[in-house]
């Protein structure tokens, strides 16, 4: 698969949405980068956008999209609450997909000599694109704006990374860099005064506040024996904050940055806003999100107020994030679409928009398909959901023993096995459409010139390699099917004995794709010659068969001596 790279370029321009779209226009002409989001905001007259792609693809859109941006966006006419100090103000790079953040260094790098080069837009390199430690935070670089930037141009130690050290009025100047993934996040509260709403961001945000003698407002901040200011940290790490008011809400906000996420999630940060405000007699009402966030960060929140609920964990992705959305009030000042705002659903939404995906059908529909004359899906696919129905009456179970009145100090230890239940689920799923892109390749290679010798060889080795994953995908669905009977099992012996049929159901279900998958393994192993391979595979897939059959008899036994009573 492709390295990829994700892009978030910030505009000064967020109320002409035509001047927004000439440069995402630009973004889309470029192939191998999918654009996907443009979040503008009205108060802060300032617009994120969101793309990702293959790197050099991400370089040519994101110098295309600044160049557009200099000759749409005036700076000298720019009024906005954000900070800012050029048309396009801000474009980090962050690595996604098998790219270290060295290698994305380079990259971001490449752009800002070019912009420097070739628009004569001075940069400043930030995070860990940087050339020195003060660079490295972009307050500093953009420390005076726009309007200080004449003065700070004309300084040597200001001196641009690129591009000449000139100030031109309409383009301003840029930070280009290279950083982990940032949640750019904003905390509403039920007060319409800045000064508040500042006062909990310096509460939260890493750097805190001067400390001051006397009055901790208007008193003198107190510096030690070096003539270095004294600073009281805040209580977050990773986060950066202000407050400001938001006219178009009628609210005051906490604008916050989380700089890395494993530090500092979303959730933490949200908890630790209600407590300061409630502290300094204000109530947080919502939250928003701008720009996009990634599907784990939702998970974990999701997660985090389920425990807090003393409730299983062990539910669908879909279930966690509607949690994590109430929770969060991320749905209070405008609906919230999770298709729209996290960065894997968008990604996967653009990565198969043209591929036809089984899972995604109607029960009806997939039957149907399955019944019609095409050879796939076939017998591995189905395996795979047989798999997946299994387990999903195994973690439903879960589920409701986690749930059961009375079982409360239980609740931990059932919401364990759901959470197993729903990953092995997730996985199976997978395999429901994996088997068919690998028979799929098998078809593909067969399709090959077989001309010369050595489209002939060419041919010959790409179905060896075709015919062996698709012996690795049903043998990856015999593993986790016959993992999800632990499962099953364990509902059986201890969970809710209203729902021990339906464990019985799941040891059916988990047995029957053990065993249907196996044959699929075998089928196509008549005609691999990699018999180094099929020795471990064929050895490994008897024994799995045998061991769901054994566990699918105890199991069945267990849910006998419940039906008895």
């Amino acid at each position: 698969m492709n390295q990829l790279i994700e892009c978030v370029p910030n505009f000064s321009e967020g109320q002409d949405m035509s001047v927004i779209k000439l440069i995402t226009d630009e973004i889309e002409k470029i192939e191998g980068v999918f654009l996907l989001d443009v979040d503008p905001g009205k108060a802060t007259n300032r617009t994120v956008v969101t793309l990702v792609g293959t790197p050099d693809a991400v370089v040519d859109a994101a110098f295309a999209a600044i160049k557009k941006a200099a000759e749409v966006i005036d700076m000298s006419k720019h009024k906005g609450e954000h900070p800012r100090f050029g048309g396009t103000d801000v474009c980090p790079f962050v690595p996604v997909r098998y790219i270290t953040m060295d290698e994305t260094v380079v990259y971001a790098r490449k752009l800002a000599e070019r912009v420097g080069k070739e628009l004569e837009i001075p940069v400043y390199c930030y995070e860990n694109a940087a050339f020195t430690t003060e660079r490295r935070n972009l307050a500093n670089c953009r420390s005076g704006e726009y309007e200080g930037l004449p003065e700070k141009l004309a300084d040597p130690h200001w001196k641009p990374d690129f591009g000449p050290a000139r100030f031109n009025p309409r383009t301003g100047a840029i930070a280009i860099g290279a950083r982990d993934f940032l949640v750019a996040y904003n905390v509403n509260l039920n007060t319409t005064s800045v000064r508040r709403a500042n006062a909990v961001a310096f509460d939260i945000r890493e750097k805190g506040r001067p400390v001051r003698e006397g009055n901790q407002v208007t008193g003198k901040i107190k510096k030690d024996e070096n003539g270095n200011e004294v600073w009281e940290p805040g209580s977050l790490k990773a986060c950066k904050a202000i407050g400001w008011f938001i006219e178009e809400y009628g609210i005051a906000q906490i604008s916050i940055n989380l700089t890395n996420i494993s530090i500092t999630p979303v959730h933490v940060a949200f908890e630790d806003t209600c407590v300061k405000a409630q502290e300094r007699g204000m109530r947080v009402s919502g939250s928003e999100l701008v720009g996009l966030i990634p599907l784990q960060a939702m998970l974990d929140a999701g997660k985090y107020f389920l425990r807090k609920q003393h409730r299983s964990v062990g539910v669908s992705e879909e279930e966690l994030i509607k949690i994590a959305v109430k929770s969060l009030g991320l749905d209070d000042l405008k609906p919230f679409n999770p298709k729209e705002k996290i960065i894997e659903f968008i990604l996967e939404e653009k990565e198969t928009k043209h591929k036809k995906s089984l899972v995604a059908m109607t029960c009806r529909g997939f039957a149907d398909e399955t019944a019609s004359e095409s050879p796939a899906p076939g017998g591995g696919s189905i395996s795979a959901y047989l798999g997946a129905l299994g387990i999903s009456l195994g973690t439903m179970v879960a589920n409701l023993s986690s749930h059961k009145p009375g079982w409360d100090d239980q609740w931990e230890k059932f919401s364990e096995w759901a959470e197993k239940g729903q990953k092995i689920k997730d996985e199976l799923l997978f395999l429901v459409d994996e088997d068919t892109i690998a028979f799929n390749k098998i078809m593909d290679a067969f399709s090959l010139p077989k001309g010369t010798e050595e489209e002939k060889h060419l041919r010959t080795e790409a179905i060896q390699l075709a015919t062996k994953y698709a012996i690795q995908v049903p043998y990856r669905t015999m593993q986790k099917a016959l993992e999800s009977m632990a499962v099953i099992r364990a509902m059986a012996l201890d969970g809710n004995t209203n729902s021990a049929s339906d464990a019985g159901v799941g040891a059916l279900c988990a047995r029957a794709a053990v065993r249907g998958a196996h044959l699929n393994v075998r089928i196509n192993a008549g005609s691999l010659k990699d018999k180094a391979f099929l020795e471990d595979i064929l050895s490994n897939g008897m024994k799995m068969e045998q061991e769901a059959e054994r566990l699918e008899k105890e199991i069945l036994e267990l849910v006998e001596r419940n039906l008895k009573g």
